[in-house]
């Protein structure tokens, strides 16, 4: 029995988005997909228990949730033009017991694979930025609403409705399920990577709670990302995120103490790295520089990839890192990335030219509302002395930031003027 229900919840995380993905395909339904495929789990759970696990469990799993959704439609007694197509492949699928469900061998260019679709039909530029996170974890992670509404701190059914409105959005404006054409693929598959990306943020630093890390986000996003790369294997942008992912989440458990307080970059314990991420993180980049078409993810695993190659805080190649800053702040001259220059400068050059330039960097008044940009003033300013000074930057942090562990360091840093 317990031996059936693993097989099963490994099958859910593995081969969710797969069968949910065919599904939505071939219904044209969010809603009919995922009903037909939790009843087919319900069954799953209690024939295997019983019987034991067939030796293909996601083909068993798949065969019966096309039986499943044909069920459905015939109750409501629908007569789309997709029923005959359904009822079809249904019967092959049943028919088939050598291969009864494999994914498409086309190149993912050819636009083949049922999970690529998906995922630029839940991030579509049509959706809100937060309805294109839900329905990407709902639906490609399996993640259910309350796992996403405790993720985000959301009520349920806040999380609920968001979702509701996503697919009724995807429904009432025909939303295609399709990848996009070729001359506007770029531009869609950044916003897919902004998605991915945002979701390891929110595991990687939570806005708000007193957990710093939610480790089943990060974990997620980057199982999501490696689908993309799996898909898009030419991508170079979208093997630099995984990369990217990899090499900040290869620190998790070091960030924090035995105590449960935040540990800065500068005084980790290096031992406690994950070095197959590492591992696994350098070789990303080294594949995707290699394609010749470097953007900002590449350039941003690439300065993780610095820090994670230094042995000690103290080996740390901050000209490298001020090089790579300074190439990603050409082609992407945000506030926040001139911020991160600044800091390397600090560390690179001399504290007093880093502080001169986080200055100038937020001079605009577009960082007075980021924590970020008081605290790594405050810090520079702690480093110089002006203990006066950086006791208010570091007030100004506090009151920004809503997450408790942060929340902590600033007091212990303000405490130790």
């Amino acid at each position: 029995m317990a031996h059936a229900r693993e097989t099963l919840e490994r099958i859910f995380r593995e081969e969710y988005g797969l069968i949910i993905a065919s599904l939505i395909r071939r219904s044209g339904s969010f809603d009919l997909a995922e009903e037909s495929l939790q009843e087919a789990f319900s069954t799953a759970l209690a024939s295997w228990e019983q019987d034991g696990t067939p030796k293909n469990p996601g083909a068993w799993l798949t065969r019966v949730a096309h039986r499943k959704l044909v069920d459905m439609l015939r109750r409501e007694q629908t007569r789309s033009v997709k029923q005959p197509e359904l009822e079809y492949e249904t019967e092959r699928l049943l028919n088939d017991n050598s291969a009864p469900f494999e994914e498409n061998q086309e190149s993912p260019l050819n636009h083949s694979d049922d999970r690529l679709r998906l995922i630029f039909t839940c991030c579509h530029p049509s959706l809100s930025r937060e309805a294109q996170v839900a329905l990407t974890l709902r639906t490609l992670g399996g993640l259910a609403t309350t796992e996403i509404a405790r993720a985000f701190l959301l009520p349920e059914p806040t999380l609920a409705q968001r979702l509701v409105r996503a697919k009724n959005k995807i429904r009432l404006a025909r939303i295609p399920y399709e990848v996009p054409p070729l001359e506007i693929l770029p531009q869609r598959l950044a916003s897919v990577q902004a998605v991915l990306y945002l979701i390891f943020n929110e595991g990687y630093t939570a806005t708000s709670g007193d957990s710093l890390i939610r480790k089943d986000l990060c974990a997620e996003a980057i199982r999501l990302g490696r689908i993309l790369c799996q898909l898009l294997p030419e991508e170079p942008e979208s093997l630099g995120l995984l990369a990217l992912m990899l090499l900040q989440d290869s620190r998790r458990d070091a960030r924090i103490n035995l105590r449960g307080e935040l540990v800065t970059l500068e005084e980790q314990d290096r031992a406690l790295w994950d070095h197959h991420e590492i591992g696994e993180g350098l070789q990303l980049v080294e594949t995707a520089l290699r394609l010749r078409r470097v953007g900002v993810y590449q350039f941003q695993a690439a300065i993780a990839a610095v820090h994670a190659q230094a042995k000690s805080a103290a080996e740390t190649d901050w000209p490298q890192i001020v090089a790579l800053y300074t190439e990603l702040k050409r082609i992407n001259p945000s506030p926040v990335v001139a911020l991160n220059h600044a800091a390397a400068v600090a560390m690179s050059e001399g504290f007093e030219q880093g502080l001169q330039l986080i200055e100038a960097a937020g001079a605009s008044g577009e960082l007075d509302q980021y924590y970020l940009f008081h605290a790594a003033r405050a810090d520079l300013l702690r480093r110089l002395g002006r203990a006066q000074e950086a006791t208010a930057a570091y007030a100004r942090a506090l009151g920004l930031t809503p997450n408790q562990v942060e929340q902590d360091f600033f007091r212990r840093r303000m405490r130790e003027r």
